[in-house]
């Protein structure tokens, strides 16, 4: 697909997943995308099974076997809601990100929250009350493969602010849009 393909797929999307790797602002962004744009925000921490919350507490990586039940979960939540969805989800690897978008029988567009390993450490350090430790930042990191230019994506800077990380998106989604 081209570019070009791919930035229109983007624009007549309903569902996008605010993706990236634990730490990142999924949940802080898009809940405040979702409500600047009058949407729907879901989390995809919601939807873990239990037995998944507990093996990260314990420090442990999820793998492929936990993630994909984890995944269609989150796939046809995003598709049951009327409107435009935002959901956060890590979304960590091509395949799952192609499989969220057929789970949901629908295109989805993707939000990639990018920033460094040394950024994502201090922010998680501050966080109180999440499941996901700090240890697990490496295995993060390790899995992700970040969006490429054939797949509908928009890849955002997380160095500034949380509210003008929100601005970008807004403003780079209704520009898209239009």
């Amino acid at each position: 697909m081209s570019t070009a393909e791919s930035r229109h797929r983007f624009n007549d999307m309903r569902l996008y997943v605010v993706m990236g790797v634990a730490g990142c602002g999924k949940s802080s962004v898009g809940a405040a995308v979702a409500k600047r744009l009058g949407a729907t925000y879901l989390d995809g921490d919601d939807f873990h099974p239990p037995a998944n919350i507990e093996k990260m507490s314990r420090g442990e990586a999820l793998n492929d076997e936990d993630r994909w039940p984890w995944l269609k979960i989150v796939g046809e939540e995003m598709a049951r809601w009327e409107g435009t969805v935002f959901t956060g989800c890590s979304a960590l690897q091509r395949a799952y990100r192609d499989y969220l978008a057929a789970t949901a029988e629908e295109p989805v567009g993707f939000i990639f929250l990018d920033g460094s390993k040394e950024l994502i450490a201090g922010r998680m350090s501050r966080r109180e009350g999440h499941f996901m430790p700090l240890s697990l930042l490496d295995s993060q990191f390790a899995a992700l493969e970040r969006p490429q230019p054939d797949e509908p994506a928009m890849i955002v800077d997380i160095s500034e602010s949380e509210a003008r990380i929100v601005d970008t998106i807004c403003t780079r989604l209704e520009k898209e849009r239009s």
